[in-house]
């Protein structure tokens, strides 16, 4: 059991004048290297910053130490030593309490289950009520005790689409009028003519390193491609959480194309904007996701993506993807083939990208985000 150190707060702040309401952040995602939760949370905040209306109430931003302050947000930071669940149940209702909050927003599946003050939590996914074999016992079981009491805890739940909204019904017994179905956004990179002198033809990954987005296969899948394509490329960008563990720069160094083949745990985001900008395909072969949102940067920036077709892919990325009914090498490497090589799918995709594309904004979720934490604030 993770412990916690003696909590150290930030004196609280006083709710301004003409401030209407006073929103509480579970912010501790912002801290250190941001992926996944940190990631939502930081586009959310900057949306914000853009909408008049946010301007008119206070956040307060709680954590385990400093994040990077929002711009154009009148927003506090307040602070307590500690981390994991213990850290989120007895500091962070300390620090809400102590803010003088009137709604708290939880952004990453779970929150503090003794908190007053009325919680909006953002679940993502349920998958480790779903596939309980891909967790640990203990996490799995930590996860699903604590987000199933979660949704019954929180106001409203929060939910990334349609396939996770009956998935939190399915497992989690969560009423359907309780959650909200709000699409995250796509982050703008600009894009840029590819050329062999850039980036050559390269296959790009970005995200955690799951058993369910299949990186093995995908390697195997690549190397069948390498065998006919001798400009290609494979960079896999993301942090090996996989579980029972698979030693990938092993699996990389016994590879026949393993100098074709680059593995990086984490980028900044100027490098990774460079390699979204490089790639002339991306993959993305995921058994389970809530929405996942990398392979529409890769679209935003003008890279057709190869996906697994499941229900959640064609829910998001519906015409504007390349699909791949199996995991298998020779199936992927057909689906790289066509993404990379054949101008008329390219071209199919990116047309389709334009309207799947626009589904997608920041300020939209922000705005409706905003919407929802203020209708629960008013009923406390």
């Amino acid at each position: 059991m993770t412990q916690l150190a003696d909590t150290v707060v930030v004196p609280p702040i006083h709710r301004a004048g003409h401030a209407e309401m006073r929103i509480a952040i579970d912010a501790r995602e912002l801290a250190g290297r941001p992926t996944g939760v940190g990631r939502y949370v930081t586009e959310i905040l900057r949306a914000w910053g853009d909408l008049a209306g946010a301007h008119t109430h206070e956040f307060v931003l709680c954590s385990t130490g400093p994040v990077p302050q929002p711009v154009s947000l009148r927003a506090e930071q307040v602070t307590a030593d500690g981390t994991g669940t213990v850290w989120e149940q007895f500091a962070l209702p300390r620090l809400v309490a102590r803010a003088g909050a009137d709604v708290l927003f939880a952004p990453g599946y779970t929150g503090p289950l003794l908190s007053r003050v009325p919680m909006v939590a953002t679940i993502h996914d349920v998958s480790f009520a779903a596939h309980p074999e891909w967790f640990s016992w203990r996490e799995g079981l930590r996860r699903r005790v604590l987000t199933r009491w979660t949704t019954r805890k929180a106001s409203r739940i929060i939910t990334v689409s349609d396939f996770s909204k009956q998935e939190i019904v399915r497992h989690l017994g969560a009423s359907e009028t309780k959650i909200e179905v709000i699409y995250s956004g796509v982050t703008p990179i600009a894009p840029q003519a590819h050329s062999h002198a850039d980036g050559g033809d390269t296959v790009l990954f970005v995200g955690s390193l799951f058993n369910r987005r299949h990186i093995p296969e995908v390697i195997a899948g690549f190397e069948q491609l390498a065998a006919r394509h001798p400009s290609t490329q494979l960079v896999l960008v993301g942090d090996n959480r996989t579980r029972p563990h698979i030693d990938i720069d092993r699996v990389i160094a016994r590879s026949p194309v393993r100098d074709r083949i680059h593995a990086r745990a984490y980028v900044s985001d100027h490098e990774l904007a460079t390699l979204y900008q490089r790639a002339r395909a991306f993959v993305f072969l995921s058994d389970y996701e809530g929405f996942a949102m990398t392979p529409l940067d890769a679209l935003g920036a003008g890279v057709p993506v190869v996906l697994l077709a499941t229900d959640v892919a064609r829910e998001i990325y519906g015409p504007a993807a390349t699909y791949v009914d199996r995991p298998d090498p020779a199936s992927i490497a057909e689906g790289l083939e066509r993404a990379l090589f054949d101008d008329t799918e390219r071209s199919r995709i990116l047309t389709a990208a334009a309207a799947q594309l626009a589904r997608y904004s920041w300020r939209e979720c922000a705005q409706r985000t905003l919407q929802v934490l203020l209708a629960c604030g008013r009923q406390r």
